[in-house]
């Protein structure tokens, strides 16, 4: 029953996370948007390389591609669907991640280093932040899970373990093609545990890549390899100081205290040293060679490897003299709790709710409500679909302009660090003679929304 203590607490933690309830943001507008197209449809979108609508042409789901397979499965069972439910199925993912590693941690070590393990991951800010996206690294975690807990079981003995970790090694690619890092982790520890006889690993770990070097593949041959070049940076050599600092929410006490009982832990960990070092090294080594080539770095490409580290820092606290355990365990598991709570208060990263609530309540039938750029049409889109779909005769998306014939119009923008964005809808009012009379913010903490009233 222990061992099912960290599924419940990241399950309490993420529930306290969505209660406020905040509307979708672009990525996870992008989730829903892809994720309600018949699967057919998705794939075409995938090896051609385009988006599926138009405001989305550029804009192509061939990154984890798979997720979206999920999400469309997941929004098809009945009374699912809505907003929350993308969250909850990323949430469910990562709950399950937690019990398989847990129960890794526990055959390779003890029950109280499995359970402190996942708690300690339960409550990490790095992953609580992910696990209540609509995005795929609750996913991630899942097959990552899964595939330690084939290999530790191989490494135990049943054979049956290695069909496991080559399921779900394939899973961590598929999931987020970064996790193959640790991945290749897991077969470095199995080299470095059993030597020659560790073949088998050796092999099944090169099948498991596959799919996501077919993925990367796909992604080449239909020309969007580097779309998302723009969000990654470099780091200069201090990747791995940045990852650990992303892990710990900018906290540096619990960087210090992390980073101490990770290292008590590689050294004296008995049983999971190997495995867990490896797990955390050959990810981070990997994408500091990558990085010699192009920029790689995003801090929660780099999920799959850090989960080592919360695990290495728990069987530390475990390797203390045994009257400071207890306290070590405890007070290892508040500073992580006291790094995740600003997430319990964070502001919205996107409003598009309540601007299509706004536009709901004021604008009247016939009066155009034109989206004027790809974030504020995703937005749109959604909650005009979802939420007031009353809207719909009168909303205009990209490509299209915003009509000239109009006496009033709403236009809803971006606005980049307190620049309003231009764009053609602003010369074709102009030019019709309309001026903007009214102004609306939307201010969060990813995307800043503006909705303008135009009139003659």
């Amino acid at each position: 029953m222990l061992e099912l203590v960290p599924p419940l607490a990241v399950v309490l933690l993420g529930t306290v996370l969505l209660l406020p309830g905040h509307g979708l943001w672009f990525d996870e507008l992008f989730t829903a948007e892809v994720g309600r197209r018949p699967y057919g449809e998705i794939l075409a979108a995938i090896v051609e390389g385009r988006g599926t609508t138009g405001y989305l042409a550029d804009v192509p789901p061939s990154y984890n591609a798979p997720w979206y397979f999920v999400v469309h499965t997941w929004v098809s069972l009945p009374g699912l669907g809505g907003d929350t439910s993308l969250r909850v199925l990323s949430l469910l993912a990562t709950a399950g991640g937690l019990a398989l590693i847990t129960r890794a941690v526990t055959r390779l070590t003890s029950r109280a280093a499995g359970v402190l393990a996942g708690v300690v991951l339960a409550a990490s800010p790095l992953l609580l932040e992910q696990a209540v996206e609509a995005r795929p690294y609750g996913l991630a975690v899942l097959a990552t899970g899964g595939a330690l807990l084939g290999l530790v079981r191989w490494l135990q003995g049943s054979p049956r373990g290695l069909l496991l970790f080559g399921l779900a090694g394939a899973g961590m690619g598929l999931a987020h093609w970064y996790a193959v890092t640790a991945l290749a982790g897991f077969v470095v520890a199995a080299l470095l545990l059993r030597g020659r006889r560790a073949l088998p690993v050796v092999l099944t770990g090169a099948v498991a890549a596959l799919p996501a070097v077919g993925l990367v593949g796909v992604n080449l041959l239909n020309g969007t390899g580097a779309r998302n070049a723009e969000h990654l940076r470099d780091t200069e050599g201090t990747l791995a100081d940045l990852a650990v600092e992303a892990w710990t929410g900018g906290s540096r006490s619990f960087l210090y205290l992390t980073v101490g009982l990770a290292v008590l832990g590689a050294l004296r960990g008995a049983g999971v040293r190997v495995v867990g070092t490896c797990w955390l090294l050959v990810p981070l080594g990997l994408l500091l060679l990558a990085e010699t080539v192009r920029p790689v770095y995003h801090p929660r490409y780099l999920l799959a490897g850090l989960l080592s580290l919360g695990v290495l820092a728990a069987v530390g606290a475990l390797t203390v003299p045994r009257a400071a355990r207890a306290p070590v365990a405890a007070l290892l598991v508040a500073c992580s709790l006291l790094a995740a709570s600003p997430l319990a208060v964070r502001e919205p990263r996107e409003r598009a709710d309540d601007v299509v609530a706004l536009l709901a309540a004021r604008q009247r039938p016939g009066e155009p409500i034109v989206a004027a750029d790809q974030r504020s049409a995703t937005g749109l889109d959604h909650y005009v679909r979802t939420a007031a779909p009353q809207l719909r005769p009168d909303v205009v998306l990209p490509p299209d302009d915003a009509p000239s014939a109009a006496d009033r119009v709403w236009l809803v923008r971006r606005v980049i660090r307190g620049e309003v964005v231009s764009t053609d809808d602003d010369d074709v009012l102009l030019g019709a003679g309309l001026r903007v009379v009214d102004e609306y913010a939307f201010d969060a903490s990813r995307t800043d929304l503006l909705v303008q009233l135009w009139e003659r």
